[in-house]
C-alpha cells in the first residue's frame, strides 16, 4: 500500500456504533475520513498506540443547547471533553435565529439566563444562515447539526402573542421554517411547555410542521406536560408526526412529581404501538434523576405573554400576583406546575447572573435566609423581581427506576439537554454539562451492568446520527468521517457533581473530530476542525 496516513490508530479494541460486538482492528484516518486496515505494514504521519483502549465514535448529543453557547464559548469544552464530538442544536423549540428585528428584544431577554452576561453577542444576524456563518467564523472544536425552533419562529412572526396565528401569519411561520430548511436545518423543534410555544393548539402544530414532510426533516418535541398529563402529551407528539408522515423525537422523556413515576411504561407503550403502526418515534434521556431550565417556568404561562418585561410588571401588580399564588397553590396553573410537583426543596439555582450568592440554594433555603413573613410564594415573586426573572434552575423531580425504564428502552438515545460552559464559567449548572455520557457508561455500563458497552455507544452514536439524518458519521466504517474517541473502558468516569459541576471527566485519551485530535487527555490541542453540518 503507497498511501501515507494522516493518523493511524493501532491496537484497538473498536465499538463500531453499530451495537455489534468489539472487534480489533487498526483505524487508518486520510483527508478525514476512515479506512479500516487490515494490514499492519503502513505507512503514516503520527501513529497512536492504543493497546488496551478502545475507539468508538464520537458521541452524537441529538438534544443540547449549545447553539445558545457556542459563541461565549467556541470549543464547547464542557461538552467536548466528554467525547461529544457532533451536537444537535436548536432543542425545544428555542433558536438563536431566524430573527425579526422588531421582536429582537423578545428573544434576547427571553434567552438571557443562558447567555454569557460579559460577551457582545452582536445580534448582527437574521436567518439561520447567517447565525451559523458568524459561528464558523471564530471556529469551532465540534460539529454542530442545527434545528430551528418552532418557539423562534412563532416569536419572529407574533411576539408572545398567546391568540392563534391568522392565515397570514400562519404562512410568514411557514415561510420562515421553508427559508431555514433550504439553509441547511435537519428539522424544527418545538417546545410545547414554554412561551410562545405552550400558546400553540395541536393544529397550528400540525399545520407547520407539514412543511418538513417535502424537506425529510425531523420534528422534535419537548412535551406539553412531563407529569400529570404525560400520556395525553404523548399521543398529542405522536398525532402531529402521524397526520404529516414525518419523523418524531421525543425529547429528555421523563416522569416528573412522584405521583407520576411509572408513567413511561405507558408512554414508551405508545411509542412502540405508534411504530408499528407506521409511525418513525424514537425519544431521548439523560442519565440523572434532576433537570434543569429557566426559573420563569416556574410561572403559569399567560404570565410570560408580552415577553419577560410584562412578567416583571405584572409581578409588581398586587391583584396579578395574587391571581398567579391562587393557580400555583390551588393547582389550577396552565402549564407545568413544578412547585406543587416536586416543592420548593427540591428546586435548586443553577446560575443567577444577578447574584451569584444564589447558586447551590434552594428555593427553599433563599426563602428562609429572606425571613420574611409572607407566604412562600409571594417571598419568591420578590426575589423574581429583585433578579429581573433571570435565573437557571435544577429540580428533583424524577425516579430512577423511570430513567432505567427510559435509557433500557431500544428506542432511546442518550442525551446531555445542556448548555456548554467551561471551568471558568461560573455558576453550578447541572453536571450533565460536563458528565453525561461518561456518567451513562460507568453506571448504567460498568456499575449496574443494564446494557452493554456496545449498546451503550449506539445509543450514543449511530442511533442519534441516524435519527437526524446524517449518513456519513456515528458509525466506524470506511468512508465515513473521522469522528472519534480513545478511551478506556474500564476507567471513564463522570467527575461532575451537583455540589461541584465544573469538572472534565476521567479515562479519555484522545478526541478526533474530522480526522484532527482537537483534545488530548483532557486538554484543548487548539485544533479547530468543526462544522457546521447542512442537511
Amino acid at each position: 500500500m503507497d498511501m501515507v496516513f494522516d493518523l493511524i490508530i493501532k491496537g484497538a479494541k473498536i465499538v463500531d456504533g453499530t451495537g455489534n460486538p468489539w472487534f480489533k482492528r487498526d483505524i487508518g484516518i486520510i483527508q478525514g475520513k476512515i479506512k479500516i486496515l487490515g494490514e499492519p505494514m503502513v505507512e503514516a504521519k503520527e501513529i497512536i498506540n492504543a493497546e488496551g483502549m478502545t475507539v468508538s465514535p464520537g458521541f452524537v448529543d441529538l438534544h443540547n443547547h449549545n447553539d445558545l453557547s457556542v459563541l461565549a464559548y467556541p470549543n464547547l469544552e464542557s461538552h467536548l471533553m466528554q467525547g461529544i464530538t457532533t451536537s444537535v442544536t436548536g432543542n425545544c423549540g428555542l433558536s438563536m435565529a431566524p430573527i425579526n428585528p422588531r421582536n429582537l428584544d423578545l428573544l434576547r431577554t427571553y434567552l438571557a439566563a443562558f447567555l454569557k452576561p460579559d460577551i457582545d453577542y452582536g445580534w448582527d444576524w437574521q436567518s439561520v444562515k447567517d447565525y451559523f456563518q458568524k459561528v464558523e467564523k471564530h471556529g469551532i472544536s465540534m460539529n454542530l447539526v442545527p434545528l430551528v425552533g418552532q418557539g423562534t419562529i412563532r416569536l419572529a412572526v407574533k411576539g408572545f402573542d398567546s391568540n392563534a396565528p391568522s392565515p397570514e401569519e400562519m404562512l410568514k411561520m411557514k415561510t420562515l421554517l421553508r427559508q431555514s430548511l433550504e439553509e441547511g436545518c435537519f428539522g424544527m423543534s418545538s417546545g410545547l411547555f414554554y412561551p410562545p410555544g405552550s400558546y400553540c393548539s395541536t393544529e397550528e402544530l400540525i399545520e407547520l410542521a407539514s412543511v418538513l414532510k417535502q424537506y425529510g426533516a425531523i420534528y422534535t418535541i419537548h412535551l406539553r406536560n412531563e407529569s400529570n398529563k404525560l400520556i395525553e402529551s404523548v399521543e398529542e407528539a405522536i398525532r402531529i408526526a402521524e397526520e404529516n408522515d414525518i419523523p418524531l423525537q421525543i425529547s429528555h422523556h421523563k416522569a416528573a412529581g412522584r405521583v407520576n413515576w411509572g408513567k413511561v411504561n405507558g408512554s414508551l407503550k405508545l411509542m412502540t404501538e405508534a411504530r408499528q403502526r407506521g409511525v418513525e418515534v424514537n425519544c431521548d434521556v439523560y442519565p440523572y434523576i434532576a433537570g434543569s431550565t429557566m426559573i420563569n417556568s416556574l410561572l403559569p404561562t399567560w404570565v410570560l405573554e408580552g415577553g419577560t418585561a410584562k412578567m416583571l410588571q405584572r409581578l409588581q401588580d398586587k391583584g396579578e400576583r395574587n391571581k398567579i399564588e391562587g393557580e400555583i397553590a390551588g393547582g389550577t396553573m396552565h402549564g407545568e406546575n413544578w412547585i406543587k410537583s416536586i416543592g420548593w426543596n427540591n428546586i435548586i439555582i443553577g446560575g443567577c447572573p444577578a447574584n451569584s450568592k444564589y447558586e447551590g440554594k434552594s428555593l427553599e433555603q433563599i426563602f428562609r435566609e429572606k425571613g420574611s413573613s409572607k407566604t412562600p410564594c409571594q417571598v419568591f415573586f420578590d426575589w423574581l423581581l429583585e433578579i429581573s426573572g433571570e435565573a437557571i434552575m435544577i429540580l428533583f423531580g424524577m425516579d430512577e427506576d423511570d430513567v432505567k425504564t427510559v435509557i433500557s428502552s431500544p428506542l432511546s438515545s442518550i442525551i446531555t439537554d445542556a448548555w456548554a460552559t467551561s471551568p471558568g464559567g461560573g455558576g453550578k449548572p447541572h453536571p450533565r454539562a460536563y458528565g453525561t455520557f461518561p456518567r451513562a457508561i460507568r453506571k448504567y455500563v460498568r456499575e449496574e451492568k443494564l446494557f452493554t458497552l456496545e449498546e451503550a455507544i449506539r445509543k450514543m452514536t449511530s442511533l442519534p446520527a441516524m435519527k437526524v439524518g446524517l449518513q456519513d458519521r456515528g458509525i466506524i466504517r470506511d468512508g465515513f468521517w473521522a469522528d472519534l474517541l480513545v478511551f478506556d473502558a474500564d476507567k471513564i468516569s463522570d467527575n461532575a457533581s451537583f455540589a461541584e459541576p465544573h469538572q472534565y471527566p476521567k479515562g479519555i485519551s484522545y478526541i478526533i473530530v474530522n480526522g484532527q485530535v482537537v483534545a488530548k487527555n483532557g486538554k484543548l490541542t487548539g485544533v479547530q476542525t468543526g462544522r457546521v453540518l447542512i442537511h
